[in-house]
């Protein structure tokens, strides 16, 4: 029986490994950390459910997560609210646009300016994909620029919620296949979702049971997936592979940190590849031109988060808020026990605001500090009964948010590709391969488009 090695349990390897699953072939994964779900790992503290980061599922039914979910009939297994009550903020709260024609109706731009930008992103929402692939090293910017003040904040915000970034740091192309699936005329949706039960990674935990349900160790195809043997687990977590075995230009097997050997007849890596080259691999494995393209790759950016606890909900008629305008830290705020009560205790609630910074200054303890402060004073201005209501707040930084997905001129199929020539039987999965879109959904989709190769090679 045909079996595969899974290096990293976030989305993509998890995706992975369940496509693989599905087809009968056996996977094993193996995990550095303790908990699934990469970055999108929760954890509990004093009694809530900390997402790292804030994820939510975009475009919802057509994202590339709900896709894996339908193929491995896993849907009705997580159970996901709607993320639709969201907001920007200037001297005011207003709606936030759920399709092209709401924009005609957004009073935080001047009229004028809803007419120019409607005439803007409407040819844009009924665009070919392939026209986009041509704007993929323009940066959204070029067309920005010539925007009003009002307008060009607006785009801000927008970019801070499909992006997480700045519109100088994001791809026209890769803003232009957004507005395509965000389009309902053409069967898009701008529908987000989140696991009602709390915790982004439940789609991590649901993902890793269909892979255990499926793993069979017997050559004679009988189903082991009940045995409580520890050596017939196919998820190890807090085990880390060292080295991966490359012989006659091969990828057979990997080497863990205890010096034990794991032989397969493919591997999969889905931490970024510019990290696992230097770690799992032989000077000399890969050509120097490969290593450069896949160095170019290293794009991150690092962000500052604070999570609070209140005794009261400040807001309970929105789940998000995008600040507009340069007078603001807080690039996004987040009612986190608005969208399910069940990140927290009773009579409790949960709400997170965060900004992206330079990752030089990630380990600036005072700059974090400033950042944080800074951001807390935002939320007290935009609501009054925000300190009063305080119980706890917890700050931290993030220091390798990946960027790559997005950038001009690392878009789409200028990002690393699945499979290289001088290691046959590796492959690579994880958003900062080829694949649209950002974070966990650019993950997934890496691994519906890699999932077919290593297939392939497996019957080849």
């Amino acid at each position: 029986m045909k079996s595969v090695i899974v290096i990293g349990a976030g989305i993509s390897g998890l995706c992975t490994a369940a496509l693989l699953a599905k087809d009968g072939i056996k996977v094993q994964v193996y995990e550095k950390s303790r908990r699934l779900g990469g970055r999108t790992a929760s954890m509990q503290f004093k009694g809530h459910t900390l997402d790292n980061g804030f994820h939510i599922m975009p475009f919802y039914k057509t994202s590339a997560v709900y896709k894996v979910l339908q193929s491995l009939r896993l849907v009705s297994s997580l159970d996901l609210v709607k993320v639709d009550k969201i907001s920007f903020y200037r001297d005011g709260f207003y709606m936030y646009p759920r399709g092209i024609l709401d924009i005609l109706c957004m009073s935080l731009v001047p009229f004028q300016s809803r007419i120019k930008l409607l005439g803007i992103l409407a040819p844009m929402a009924f665009s070919s994909m392939q026209r986009t692939e041509r704007a993929d090293s323009v940066p959204l910017s070029h067309i920005v620029h010539s925007l009003d003040t009002q307008t060009r904040s607006f785009f801000d915000a927008v970019c801070m919620l499909a992006f997480a970034d700045v519109p100088e740091r994001v791809s026209l192309g890769e803003f232009m296949r957004t507005i395509i699936r965000a389009n309902p005329f053409r069967g898009g949706t701008s529908e987000f979702a989140y696991p009602a039960s709390g915790g982004y990674d439940k789609i991590a935990y649901i993902l890793a049971s269909y892979i255990k349900r499926h793993y069979i160790t017997n050559s004679d195809g009988s189903d082991n997936h009940n045995n409580n043997n520890n050596n017939n687990k196919n998820i190890h977590t807090s085990t880390a592979v060292s080295k991966i075995i490359v012989e006659d230009g091969r990828a057979c097997g990997v080497i863990l940190e205890d010096g034990s050997r794991v032989i397969g007849n493919s591997v999969v890596i889905s931490c970024p590849a510019y990290d696992a080259i230097d770690r799992f691999f032989e000077t000399g494995t890969f050509s120097e031109t490969f290593e450069a393209h896949v160095k170019r790759l290293n794009k991150t950016t690092s962000v500052v988060e604070t999570h609070y606890c209140l005794s009261n909900p400040v807001d309970t008629r929105r789940q998000i808020v995008f600040p507009v305008g340069d007078n603001t830290t807080a690039k996004g705020v987040f009612f986190i026990s608005n969208i399910t009560p069940a990140v927290s205790p009773k009579g409790e609630h949960l709400m997170m605001a965060g900004t992206p910074i330079r990752p030089q200054d990630a380990d600036d303890a005072s700059m974090v500090k400033n950042t944080a402060d800074a951001m807390k004073s935002d939320i007290s201005q935009m609501y009054p009964d925000f300190e009063d209501s305080l119980l706890w707040e917890r700050p931290m930084v993030w220091r390798l948010v990946e960027s790559v997905a997005k950038e001009p001129g690392i878009v789409w199929k200028d990002k690393m590709p699945h499979e290289v020539e001088q290691v046959k039987g590796l492959y690579f999965v994880g958003d900062s391969t080829v694949s649209y879109g950002i974070g966990t959904d650019s993950a997934a989709h890496s691994s519906i488009l890699c999932h077919p190769k290593i297939v392939r090679y497996l019957r080849s």
